[in-house]
């Protein structure tokens, strides 16, 4: 599965998810997404087959699915994002892709899914 960090993460959460071998980038590292609508990053996302990783849960689920090829909710709550606590959404983020089948992003992207980290 293909993920896109939303503008809160910072690039280094995405660049230590590839190195675990996972396909994901941060908005914060595309001069395109910088500064732009949730809309904007909701369709970058979809045309590219990705699901958006957000702590932005009312916008995003305000989109109709549309817009969307997937949404993961992340509550800032449970999973705050002090510099001391990347490394612990690092490792819940990749135990979630790990849990997904390899077939995964053609389901993903024909329903929609949404889900809570």
């Amino acid at each position: 599965m293909r993920l896109l960090l939303d503008e809160m993460y910072p690039p280094r959460l995405a660049e230590h998810l590839r190195a675990r071998g996972h396909d994901v980038l941060a908005v914060a590292e595309l001069a395109e997404l910088i500064g732009r609508s949730d809309i904007e990053v909701a369709r970058f996302a979809r045309e590219r087959g990705r699901i958006v990783v957000t702590e932005n849960v009312a916008d995003f689920l305000r989109l109709d699915t549309g817009h969307h090829s997937g949404l993961l909710l992340v509550s800032a709550r449970r999973w705050p994002r002090r510099p001391q606590d990347l490394p612990r959404l690092e490792r819940a983020l990749a135990a979630w892709l790990d849990a997904r089948p390899e077939d995964a992003d053609e389901q993903v992207s024909d329903a929609g899914l949404v889900d809570w980290l």
